[in-house]
């Protein structure tokens, strides 16, 4: 799963962006089988402006090695030149960037780093590309479309289990999927909406740029790097076609009984109210990924039973897994304090330890700092935690999570002394005089209902 670059649509959008933003989105739905040809026109200064200011600032410069603030200072004459490169066939897209951030089970996952000038003419492609397949995207999609998110779908999928008490769920891996994404099927499946010229040869661009690691520049034949501002929406594109259409429009006719698609980015689970659906799904859901160059993971991928009843009948058996894992969640029957069975979303295993793990590498890096710094930088670091974990009933795992950050903190900080005891005193003299914040469940249904 990738971070998003910031809303695209907002109040303070100029009216001449917004208004054409409108008119394209309106002339996508009023034609829904029209194929588009003559888009590229809209970005102008205007449009890269508004490109610019919904760019993320703070990200790692690539490949030039230059700052969003130092391309900040010649702005006006940046996006110009920037301008007339495009609008002549002279932009060259730059190379990203790439590096490896950690994943479960010993894994890393590539993230590729745009130019900071390519991240402003991406998201100023994405921002004419985002109000035509607004209009076709499916309810089912949750990930890095305006105004959804991760919790949306969480939300979205507990409501769906409680009112069908459980069902037989289908949890599924797409294998590499950003590594792997055929360019060629993506061309064709953009070409069936988009082929504006312009357009369409920037995309193209981006995708044999090539990427530069450890100092050697290589072109993959397929896949789109993770941390470009377009990744997102083009592999929003290719599963829509790929899966949710398919879903949509060819299983959900097929099928005995209910089933529901829930998915983020490439992330999905399948929720059946009948078994022999769910089976019958997934013997024909390789051959359909297959065909657009795709694998589905065979030992991530799973069905099980999921309904109160299969949890009590699970109580004492150790080995047996319980619930399933979706994004960076497992999910789980339990009783509340009514004695009810609800659907309880505790912060997975995977994640909890992949928190901790960064957590004890910052204070190992920071371990010199002095302690209010160190404290500020943490208080921040806990607060983002609970941001995304803070879920109604989520309240032990978040707390774990931050009894093991004092646990690293401490560990780390009494390294720098070699008299260790004294140091543990001051360390906890410090925590005592200034402690941190609590543990807050930020999105508890009970905050929301006593705020």
């Amino acid at each position: 799963m990738q971070p998003s670059e910031g809303k695209t649509m907002g109040a303070s959008t100029p009216d001449s962006v917004s208004t054409k933003r409108r008119r394209i989105a309106k002339l996508a739905k009023d034609h829904p089988k029209m194929v588009l040809t003559n888009l590229a026109h809209n970005i102008d200064l205007e449009w890269l402006r508004e490109a610019h200011r919904l760019t993320r600032k703070s990200g790692a410069p690539g490949i030039d090695g230059r700052t969003a603030e130092q391309y900040a200072e010649r702005l006006d004459e940046n996006l110009r030149d920037l301008l007339n490169r495009v609008r002549a066939g002279r932009y060259v897209a730059p190379a990203v960037r790439r590096v490896h951030i950690p994943k479960a089970a010993g894994e890393t996952r590539p993230i590729g780093i745009p130019t900071f000038e390519d991240r402003i003419l991406q998201r100023a492609v994405v921002m004419i590309l985002e109000s035509v397949y607004e209009q076709e995207f499916l309810p089912c999609s949750h990930g890095f479309r305006p105004g959804r998110s991760a919790h949306e779908a969480l939300v979205s999928l507990r409501k769906l289990l409680m009112e069908r008490r459980g069902g037989v769920i289908l949890e599924v891996d797409i294998r590499k999927f950003f590594d792997t994404l055929v360019h060629k099927h993506l061309r064709e499946i953009v070409a069936q909406r988009v082929r504006d010229k312009a357009l369409t040869r920037l995309i193209g661009k981006w995708l044999n740029a090539g990427v530069l690691e450890g100092g050697v520049l290589s072109h993959p034949e397929g896949g789109t790097p993770q941390g470009g501002v377009i990744s997102p929406l083009l592999a929003n594109v290719y599963l829509h076609e790929v899966l949710d259409k398919w879903f949509a429009s060819e299983v959900l006719p097929r099928l005995r009984g209910k089933a529901t698609l829930v998915r983020y980015a490439d992330d999905f689970v399948i929720v059946f109210t009948n078994e022999i659906d769910a089976h019958r799904v997934l013997e024909v859901l390789p051959k359909r990924f297959g065909r657009y160059g795709l694998q589905i993971h065979p030992e991530k991928t799973r069905l099980m039973r999921f309904s109160p009843l299969v949890e009590s009948h699970q109580r004492g058996q150790a080995l047996t897994p319980r619930g399933f894992d979706f994004l960076g969640f497992n999910h789980r029957w339990e009783r509340s304090r009514s004695g009810c069975w609800v659907v309880k979303q505790q912060t997975s295993k995977k994640s909890l330890s992949r928190a901790v793990k960064a957590i004890a590498s910052w204070c190992r890096l920071h371990r010199h700092q002095g302690l209010p710094w160190q404290r500020e930088a943490l208080i921040k670091k806990l607060r983002g935690h609970c941001a995304y974990f803070g879920l109604t009933g989520n309240w032990i795992s978040l707390e774990r999570f931050r009894t093991q950050l004092i646990r690293a903190w401490r560990k780390w900080r009494c390294r720098t002394s070699q008299r260790r005891e004294a140091a543990a005193r001051r360390f906890f003299a410090f925590l005592n005089a200034n402690p941190l914040p609590p543990a807050v469940a930020v999105r508890s249904l009970y905050r929301v209902a006593n705020a």
